[in-house]
């Protein structure tokens, strides 16, 4: 009776395991281990989905080589996931291949879910600049001054935060301005500056004070008396500075500069002279050795001052007026216009030392009218002068023999920008087959381009274009009245073919050696009797297909008569 095994029992399965114990032995160590993962990570798996109260009993270690596994009775209502049965499939009848593969799937869906998620964010919140590859060139942003990106709020607030940060107040504009000229800055001159910002006395020096009022209310006018009177004003800044403890010269007095080059920009925009000689002078701080002491670094830089306006200006305004003499003649009749300290000195000095006997008609123009002290100068030293506007230079041009203007700076591109109208004189000279002379120091010289007078100018106070006539101003409440903008610009530009020579301190060169001249002051190249010339072996072609310049040879001068 013992011997006899019910159907299904476990007599009958005894002998089921055989197979399997057979080839469990053949099993290595390797794949034992492999088995044993799998099972903890399918009991894991069935936890996480059946729950705490549906898990599965603990299964022991896998049978050592010749003890068979007792199968489960078929009857039984728990199920073993102790792994494959038979060496072949689990109980779920799924293979090892069809689980990785289920894995996997799962595995792809979630990380899909957080990809998703993570654009989602992404979209809501700001964008993130994007990383550069290090093959890809990074983007070259051309970086514009904040004086010509007025219509640009974030520009705006950029500058009101530079200058917040120096302690200087910004300036408000006046007025509404032509759409054209809608990025640069108008400043009203019949309101005192004193009115319209707060001054800190704590930060900005009274001397830099003074002089800003006075730029503002136009008192010192024209480049050479701005780029003077800023050099002087600095002088005294650095007579008065002191160094703090635990720090160096060289470095505090360049910070210590910048509030008051701010306020200045504020008062008027700098000159093209102003800006090159604020260069020279951070230049020459920066490069002051440490061993020297404090007075000794002071004197040094004073010193320094006194040259660069002796070398720069003084002496080459007699340089400029000597190359003159040479194209000025007898009976000569010179047209200029405006008011040019440059072009004054060499009339003077060739009537006064060389005893030339020539006229000169003065051209004038609305609103500045400058040319009237041009005329006084000129009438004080005994010249034969005729004056007239500018818009009856057509009628006077046909007994002109050459035309003399100065130059507020001289661009890269051969352009001379100058006050307002000297673009025009030189067209209706050109037709008239006029020369046209620019006398202009090397130290205007700029490296920017500029091919037209509306990206990078000056506007000047609308309020000085009414004009009272019998007690009544015609143009009196333009401001209310939006359909009316009033346009008082500075300066203008004139392309290099209405040029016929400039005048410089380094000789008489065409227009279109600026860049060279440019290029030779940057290399620090050698002067040889007045004349920029190049080193053997550092030729460098002009920007006209005209000329050439070649080592040992002075710039080409084009012929004036």
């Amino acid at each position: 009776m013992a011997e006899r095994a019910a159907p299904g029992g476990a007599g009958s399965e005894a002998a089921a395991p055989v197979p399997a114990a057979a080839q469990v032995t053949e099993l290595s160590r390797e794949e034992k281990l492999q088995l044993r993962k799998e099972k903890k990570q399918q009991k894991k798996k069935k936890r996480s989905e059946k729950g705490p109260a549906a898990e599965p009993p603990e299964q022991g270690a896998a049978p050592e080589p010749g003890q068979p596994r007792v199968a489960p009775h078929p009857s039984s209502s728990t199920t073993l996931a102790d792994g494959p049965n038979d060496g072949e499939k689990p109980t779920g009848g799924k293979s090892k291949a069809e689980l990785r593969a289920e894995r996997r799937a799962k595995q792809e869906a979630e990380r899909a879910q957080k990809q998703a998620k993570k654009a989602e964010l992404g979209q809501a919140a700001t964008p993130a600049k994007p990383r550069l590859t290090p093959t890809e060139p990074p983007t070259v942003v051309k970086r514009l001054p904040e004086h010509v990106q007025v219509d640009d709020p974030a520009a705006l607030r950029k500058l009101a935060k530079k200058l917040e940060r120096q302690q200087v107040p910004l300036r408000q504009d006046y007025g509404t301005k032509v759409n054209l000229f809608s990025h640069l800055h108008q400043y009203s001159r019949k309101k005192p500056l004193t009115q319209q910002m707060s001054i800190p006395s704590t930060v900005i020096h009274p001397a830099v004070v003074r002089l800003g009022l006075q730029y503002s209310q136009g008192i010192i006018n024209g480049s050479n008396a701005r780029c003077i009177a800023l050099l002087e004003v600095f002088k005294q800044l650095i007579r008065d500075y002191s160094t703090p403890p635990n720090e160096e010269l060289s470095r505090d007095l360049v910070a210590k500069l910048k509030p008051h080059i701010s306020f200045l920009n504020q008062c008027r925009p700098l000159s093209v002279s102003m800006g090159n000689a604020i260069k020279f002078l951070k230049k020459e701080i920066s490069c002051l050795p440490d061993t020297l002491r404090e007075e000794e670094a002071k004197e040094k830089l004073q010193s320094t001052i006194d040259n660069y306006l002796r070398e720069k200006i003084v002496l080459a305004a007699e340089a400029i007026s000597k190359s003159a003499f040479e194209k000025i003649n007898d009976h000569d009749v010179i047209l200029v216009y405006g008011c040019s300290s440059l072009v004054n000195r060499t009339l003077c000095d060739a009537h006064m030392q060389k005893g030339r006997a020539f006229r000169v008609i003065v051209v004038d123009s609305r609103p500045r009218l400058e040319g009237r002290e041009t005329l006084r100068r000129l009438v004080r030293k005994g010249i034969h002068c005729t004056y007239v506007m500018i818009n009856a230079i057509s009628y006077v041009l046909p007994e002109v023999s050459k035309v003399l203007l100065g130059a507020h700076a001289l661009l890269a591109n051969g352009s001379v920008m100058s006050r307002v109208g000297t673009s025009q004189i030189a067209l209706v000279s050109k037709a008239y087959n006029v020369p046209v002379l620019v006398c202009c120091e090397t130290y205007k010289f700029c490296e920017r381009v500029q091919t037209d007078s509306f990206v990078s100018n000056e506007l000047d106070d609308p309020d000085d274009l009414i004009v009272l006539r019998k007690g009544q101003a015609q143009l009196g409440g333009w401001s209310e009245n939006k359909s009316l903008r009033l346009l008082n610009l500075v300066y203008d530009v004139t392309p290099p073919d209405l040029v016929d020579l400039v005048i410089t301190d380094l000789g008489m060169i065409p227009c279109t050696s600026v860049p060279v001249v440019l290029r030779v002051k940057n290399a620090r190249l050698g002067t040889v009797l007045g004349h920029a010339v190049l080193l053997p072996g550092s030729a460098l072609p002009l920007s006209s297909s005209r000329t050439r310049l070649r080592p040992g040879r002075a710039f080409p001068v084009p012929v004036v008569r």
